[in-house]
């Protein structure tokens, strides 16, 4: 079995669609639970920093949002979604410089990508 098939299969994996659901039905708090018990069993699953970034910008807990965007980026460093994710949430905070720093970063990356 590829280790691919494996991480979509994974108990992390169900943990971030089960809290993605929660996100869908403005279940906040259980979102936010559900995602942290996947970066428990899995600390280097972005996809759950990820939706935890997003869940906690959206309870205005914007310094903790910055903090799992952060380790999304440090994860997926060349992955220009992630670089626009923390931009956004920096934007949310009010800190534009550091925000204008991470669309440069996205915007690069992207424009590096193959099309």
């Amino acid at each position: 079995m590829s280790e691919t098939l494996k991480r979509e299969d994974s108990p992390a994996k169900t943990l971030c669609k089960e809290a993605f659901g929660l996100f869908a039905k403005n279940q906040l708090e259980e979102s936010a639970t559900c995602y942290r018990r996947a970066i428990e069993v899995d600390p280097r699953l972005a996809i759950a920093w990820n939706g935890l970034s997003l869940v906690l910008a959206k309870q205005g807990k914007l310094d903790a949002a910055i903090d799992a965007a952060e380790k999304l980026v440090e994860l997926e460093p060349d992955d220009a979604l992630s670089h626009t994710n923390l931009s956004r949430i920096l934007m949310q905070k009010g800190l534009i410089p550091e925000a204008e720093d991470a669309k440069a970063r996205a915007m690069s990356l992207q424009m590096k990508a193959p099309r």
